[in-house]
């Protein structure tokens, strides 16, 4: 296999938060990653902007150190110093007028201009309206925005409003890294590119379908976001919704944006309520060393959910039946994120009662060793009768594609690249936002109106004992997380 690399165009990406820490572990080592391999032109240009009193060879020296610390690999790079060349900084008050003036003498009229915000939510609307105020942005210009988008469907709207007085939909890019990892657009090749899978993808041949995304990590430096926010919010709403629907979605006419989007949206429309019985919360305690989520967010009051798992319904066609279970939390027993589509039993068994229960399982892994696998019954080796046993196929990525697969760029990497490529294919719009929130806000409004505590759960562990019954009630169980 040979990777391609197709440069993109000149380009000016303004990064607003060019100072935090998402611009300095993210976005920047992704840019030098992408200019390494070619696909950044020398003609490009990275703006970073923050409140800080920094000159640009301050600034400079600021991103070569971030660079060190998180691609060491890169750094004894020839290429490392042209790049530096090509990093630019100016101080601006994103609530005032200092320093706009010098930004848009800065950035070029005759180049694809770029906008991350990378900065709080509550700024997006005042940038947004500074850039036009200052004559920066221009009609093919385009803004990136980090979630959270909102945190109800009312936010989620105003906020949307806003955005839309200066920029129309097909300017904004509302950037989800999950949908940038290499093994979640596999799916979408396997489902859409396979004739072996598609006529199986449905409530005949699928008993249930399991999304888990773990962390071991608790909330660490974000407990005063966290805590507004809690694991619906924060991962549900829209990483766990995303996978949702790719899983779910009907094939798209074609692999172009707002038909891959509009699919999406059907799946979201479709979802049922979730009933009170369907969800588990829990919130992690202290065990040893270990601080416990009220430690973490300094808040000893809090129900806010560190652990969520529900069981989810969509009402069409194609999945009436089968449920859909999700789950994620922090403090886990291990580091973790995968969809798992489990097929139903064949309808009857030749090999008589001895040879147990046996499913075909295709297991799609996003992190760690991303890849996937199909879980096959076969017959155990060795005389002494028909005993099945289930065995893996194995595709990890790292295996199968051998050193190639090192040249897989990272989520930000991509999705990046896509910005300034004009491609918003793997972005959220604004309509699917907004009709993630209409089925999120019912089910967070269940547990606030009850005033229920989410349910206690020790730190490496799988989550409270409650979510393993939310399967086991309907005769299932939780894979293993590992």
């Amino acid at each position: 296999m040979v990777s391609r690399v197709i440069p993109v165009q000149a380009f000016d990406l303004v990064v607003f938060g060019g100072t935090g820490d998402l611009a300095k572990r993210k976005i920047l080592p992704s840019l030098f990653r992408r200019f390494v391999a070619g696909q950044m032109p020398r003609d490009a240009f990275v703006i970073g902007v923050a409140r800080s009193e920094l000159d640009t060879k301050s600034y400079q020296d600021l991103v070569m150190s971030s660079l060190k610390e998180f691609e060491p690999e890169l750094v004894a790079s020839a290429e490392l110093e042209i790049f530096i060349k090509q990093i630019k900084y100016v101080q601006i008050d994103a609530q005032g007028d200092f320093g706009w003036s010098d930004l848009a003498d800065k950035v070029r009229k005759d180049a694809i201009q770029a906008f991350y915000f990378s900065v709080s939510p509550s700024l997006f609307g005042q940038l947004a309206e500074k850039l036009y105020k200052y004559s920066i942005a221009s009609q093919s210009s385009r803004i990136v925005l980090e979630k959270p988008f909102g945190r109800d469907l009312s936010s989620a709207r105003a906020l949307n409003a806003v955005l839309k007085e200066h920029f129309s939909e097909d300017q904004i890019y509302r950037i989800d890294h999950y949908l940038g990892k290499e093994t979640v657009q596999n799916l979408m090749a396997v489902r859409f590119g396979n004739m072996l899978f598609e006529p199986l993808w449905n409530s005949q041949y699928i008993d249930h379908i399991q999304v888990t995304v773990a962390e071991s990590v608790g909330v660490e430096g974000r407990g005063s976001y966290y805590d507004q926010a809690g694991a619906m919010r924060d991962m549900i709403q829209n990483h766990l919704m995303q996978l949702l629907c790719l899983i779910a979605m009907e094939p798209p006419a074609k692999f172009s944006p707002d038909a891959v989007r509009d699919e999406k949206l059907k799946v979201i429309r479709a979802l049922d309520p979730v009933n009170s019985s369907d969800i588990v919360r829990g919130q992690y305690s202290n065990s040893g060393s270990d601080k416990s989520y009220f430690d973490a967010v300094g808040n000893p009051s809090s129900k806010t959910e560190s652990f969520i798992a529900l069981k989810v319904q969509i009402s069409n066609w194609r999945w009436a039946g089968t449920p859909f279970y999700l789950r994620t939390g922090k403090k886990l027993k291990a580091r973790c994120s995968e969809i798992a589509v489990v097929f139903k039993e064949t309808p009857h068994s030749i090999f008589g009662p001895d040879a147990g229960s046996h499913r075909n399982a295709l297991v799609i892994r996003l992190q760690p060793d991303e890849g996937m696998t199909m879980d096959l019954t076969i017959k155990e080796p060795g005389p002494g009768g028909m005993r099945l046993i289930d065995v893996p196929l194995d595709m990890t990525f790292a295996e199968a594609l051998g050193p190639e697969v090192d040249a897989i760029p990272d989520a930000y990497e991509r999705l990046i690249m896509d910005v300034i490529r004009g491609n918003q294919t793997l972005f959220m719009r604004g309509d699917e936002v907004e009709a993630a929130w209409s089925w999120t806000d019912p089910v967070i409004d269940q547990w606030v109106s009850k005033g229920s505590k989410p349910s206690k759960y020790d730190p490496g562990s799988s989550g409270p004992e409650d979510s393993l019954m939310l399967m086991h009630k309907d005769g299932r169980k939780w894979r293993e997380i590992s």
